[in-house]
């Protein structure tokens, strides 16, 4: 094994180690956000600064490989592809924050009508479920699971768009609830970036295996879905 090769073993497995502190992390904000635990949530944002350490780790550790051993072809596509992934885990981890805060805050626990309508907690499990399914993707290098992610990221997008309007509906009938009904839009909107960063994470995979670019593909094929959807408003 050469030297490089040791290097880019070495980024792996710390990226790796990441990606299961970020998985915990949304599993843990999850598991708060079910049950109003203040206590698991307290947890999860103290924690947060550990994901950190390990995005400026990683990003120094890139640095390094790209810096000494100039690597080609698939070496380099491997360190652009960490490079890329260690920003989104960080920003998922951002996002796992920000739910525990919104927990945090608030005095009482949610309403569980308004929990149920909005599909909060399925969309929830579904981020889970791809934020892991993507981990197993870049660890076997399997492209076609990556490839499973785009779809499950339109899942992602319906629910939000239908959760704006439930929660406008709840908010005319409940005014009263209307703190509750916000916060809970706002949980279900850092779920859709989740899964948009995930997304991101399924196509640096892509890129990294197969040298091909999905970002601007993927982006059109959005904008063009959206803009069906409008029309048929």
């Amino acid at each position: 094994m050469t030297h490089l090769d040791t290097e880019l073993k070495s980024l792996k497995s710390e990226l790796s180690e990441m990606w299961m502190l970020v998985v915990s992390q949304m599993n843990k904000a999850k598991n708060a956000l079910s049950n109003f635990d203040k206590d698991l949530a307290t947890e999860v944002d103290i924690n947060e600064k550990r994901v950190n350490v390990y995005e400026l780790m990683i990003d120094r550790d890139c640095e390094h490989v790209l810096a000494l051993y100039n690597p080609v072809a698939i070496d380099l596509r491997f360190v652009l592809a960490v490079l890329k992934i260690n920003y989104n885990l960080e920003r998922i981890g951002d996002y796992a924050q920000g739910i525990a805060l919104i927990i945090k805050d608030m005095d009482s626990s949610f309403n569980k009508e308004l929990f149920a309508k909005t599909s909060v907690i399925e969309m929830y499990e579904e981020c889970n479920a791809m934020l892991c399914d993507t981990f197993h993707a870049f660890n076997k290098e399997n492209n076609q699971l990556a490839l499973t992610i785009f779809n499950r990221d339109e899942k992602l997008d319906n629910i939000n768009r239908k959760a704006n309007t439930t929660i406008s509906e709840y908010i005319k009938m409940k005014p009263e609830e209307i703190e509750h009904s916000l916060n809970i839009l706002s949980v279900v909107r850092k779920l859709e970036r989740i899964g948009d960063q995930t997304k991101n994470i399924a196509e640096e995979i892509i890129f990294f295996i197969e040298a091909k670019v999905l970002k601007h593909r993927t982006k059109k094929l959005k904008e063009n879905k959206d803009a069906e959807a409008n029309k048929k408003k």
